[in-house]
């Protein structure tokens, strides 16, 4: 199936993104061309403090209150070797005692500050880990230190997390009133910690400002990857019955975009008994394991692939005298060639076996990896658009989650809350 083969309404687009601009929880979709100059400031002046007197970061939360940031995070390969850099550590989206305790003691002989991201700050997880890491840094530097190294991002008017920041003198962030978690990014919530980690946040927010000027604009819908793609998704699943995507890159360093992405639609469309289900692989890695169901297996998928541009200096298999793996025809051959080649191969074989596919290209010729904050920028804000469309096709609310917190009242009976 091609694109072009859908009847696409243009109005109904149109109107759709003027729904999400009027809607209560829709401000994130002013915050790439009206993000105050006032708090970019302060992110990046706090962030420029912590970098001075911390080698790790720790981003307690879970959810969109940490999946974003650590999207990029991996994307850019921020966690790289380089001791001058703040690293940023993620806890506090789980219950493993074994996982928090692992961080602690990558924690050993470093210094370290806490950003606790909740809007409540009673969230179990991030709770949890909150307190016993705050511990931790009050026993490494007191009572009065420890304060200073704790920002908190949370409601900026009411909440638990909220009372003990004004409370202790946390420094702190905004969660916008209007924004929710998997849509918060390119808010303080991911901003600030991204700017620790030296990502050019001012970059981020252009490639987004420029996937809205370039796909949301009035005068541009008819040429709109962004309106092609959400509309054509929701016609395979009402009228092909296609029921699951999948999200497929051959770049391993995505695999925290994926958990994003899977979280952003699984939130916003799994409602009243329906949506597309999301669900994600890394290729080549995946062919050799979920590729027979893929090729062969039920037909009720279709797949989106993520294609950025080479990467400026990339490996090249080498020539080698005794030839005995096979590889002579490849003597030469860059990685990217080769990858470019699987991704199309891929492509073909499971058109040939009856699934649909998109093919979602950011090229970007001023990156080294062909991977840049400008744009992930563009895909962050390509897929939250696409994603508050689509649910509102499938007539339901995008920005709320009410099955989330069934889970939770029980949980909490159970531990005697």
């Amino acid at each position: 199936m091609k694109i072009n083969d859908i009847d696409l309404d243009y109005t109904l687009a149109s109107e759709i993104l003027e729904d999400i601009k009027e809607d209560p929880m829709g401000d994130w979709f002013s915050l790439p061309d009206n993000f105050p100059d006032s708090e970019l400031e302060k992110i990046k002046t706090v962030a420029e403090r912590v970098r001075k007197n911390s080698d790790f970061l720790v981003c307690i939360g879970i959810g969109g209150s940490y999946l974003g940031a650590r999207a990029v995070y991996e994307a850019l390969d921020c966690a790289d070797d380089d001791e001058k850099k703040t690293k940023l550590l993620f806890a506090g989206n789980n219950l493993s005692s074994r996982e928090l305790k692992k961080l602690i003691k990558k924690l050993d002989g470093k210094d370290f500050s806490l950003n606790i991201i909740s809007k409540s700050g009673t969230t179990l997880e991030p709770a949890i880990a909150f307190r016993i890491l705050k511990a931790e840094l009050i026993k490494r530097y007191g009572a009065e230190e420890a304060k200073s190294r704790i920002i908190a991002t949370t409601d900026p008017e009411q909440g638990a997390l909220r009372e003990e920041s004004e409370k202790n003198g946390y420094e702190t962030f905004d969660v916008p009133l209007g924004i929710g978690g998997r849509y918060s990014v390119l808010s303080p919530v991911g901003l600030f910690p991204l700017a620790v980690a030296g990502v050019n946040i001012d970059a981020l927010l252009a490639g987004a400002r420029e996937c809205k000027e370039t796909q949301t604009s009035p005068d541009s819908l008819e040429d709109s990857m962004l309106i092609s793609y959400a509309f054509s998704r929701f016609y395979l699943y009402d009228e092909c019955g296609c029921d699951t995507e999948i999200l497929a890159s051959f770049e391993p360093s995505l695999l925290y975009f994926n958990e994003w992405w899977k979280q952003l639609f699984g939130e916003s469309e799994g409602k009243n008994k329906q949506g597309i289900f999301p669900a994600s692989v890394i290729y080549s890695t995946d062919l050799h394991s979920l590729g027979q169901f893929l090729q062969e297996g039920r037909r009720n998928i279709f797949e989106t692939f993520l294609k950025f541009s080479p990467e400026k200096f990339p490996l090249v298999v080498p020539e080698q005298k005794d030839s005995t793996d096979g590889l002579e025809y490849l003597s030469g051959v860059s990685l990217p060639e080769i990858s470019e080649k699987a991704c199309e191969a891929t492509i073909r074989a499971h058109d040939a076996g009856g699934i649909s596919t998109f093919e979602i290209e950011v090229l970007d010729s001023d990156s080294e990896f062909g991977i840049s904050e400008r744009s992930l920028g563009f895909l962050i804000f390509f897929f939250e658009t696409a994603c508050a469309i689509s649910a509102l096709l499938h007539g339901v609310d995008p920005f709320n989650q009410p099955g989330v917190e069934k889970y939770k009242k029980e949980m909490y009976k159970l531990l005697g809350r």
